[in-house]
């Protein structure tokens, strides 16, 4: 894992946004932490355009994002909503 990420980041992440510090699962902590780690890979896709493998990297991680989303937004519509504001995911 890059070290941009280290333990206690990802702790933080999932305390914030899953049941508890260690709820890895949700789908909430999934999201939250997919979009941490695409906002860091397009601050380095900005500096790097000719980055082919993280913009593969990072299309496969908005994908996976937008998947977590469909099934939050399919089984617990309020559950979405939620998440979408507090990360400021929709206009």
């Amino acid at each position: 894992m890059a070290e941009y990420l280290q333990a206690d980041k990802k702790q933080e992440i999932f305390a914030k946004y899953g049941k508890s510090n260690t709820d890895t699962g949700s789908p909430e902590s999934q999201i939250a932490l997919f979009s941490y780690r695409i906002a860091h890979l397009t601050e380095h896709m900005k500096n790097n355009k000719k980055d082919y493998s993280t913009r593969l990297s990072l299309l496969k991680l908005v994908g996976k994002r937008r998947r977590l989303l469909d099934y939050l937004k399919r089984v617990d519509i309020e559950r979405y909503r939620t998440i979408v504001k507090e990360l400021g995911l929709r206009r």
